[in-house]
């Protein structure tokens, strides 16, 4: 069974957990960071709201149901769609969905080779 992590994201008051394989949940925590460091240059209408990563934890049971635990992929997946929804004319956006897309490529190579069988 692979190794997973875990980065918990705030958006506001709500939170979200997001599987990663531990070997890019470092990366997914970087390029969130670079993301919030780059949207204030963005000067499109349409400019997503990012949660910030607050933490990483290599072990992570969720209480209830009023929480969800999203598939690492799924959320870069979504990540990807949002930022190539935006209508940049100022800003160089190709930057940072070259970033996102290289993550989600690598994910996409990873969970490929991992679930192979």
């Amino acid at each position: 069974m692979p190794q997973m992590r875990y980065a918990i994201l705030k958006h506001g008051q709500h939170l979200e957990f997001v599987e990663m394989p531990s070997a890019y949940t470092y990366q997914l925590t970087a390029l969130n960071q670079r993301l919030h460091k780059e949207l204030e240059k963005l000067t499109a209408a349409d400019v997503p709201q990012l949660p910030h990563v607050i933490a990483e934890c290599d072990h992570l049971e969720l209480i209830g149901t009023a929480n969800k635990l999203i598939h690492g992929l799924d959320y870069i997946n979504s990540l990807e769609q949002s930022f190539a929804g935006i209508q940049e004319k100022s800003y160089p956006l190709i930057s940072l969905l070259t970033e996102i897309r290289a993550l989600q490529a690598q994910l996409e190579q990873w969970y490929e080779e991992e679930f192979e069988e």
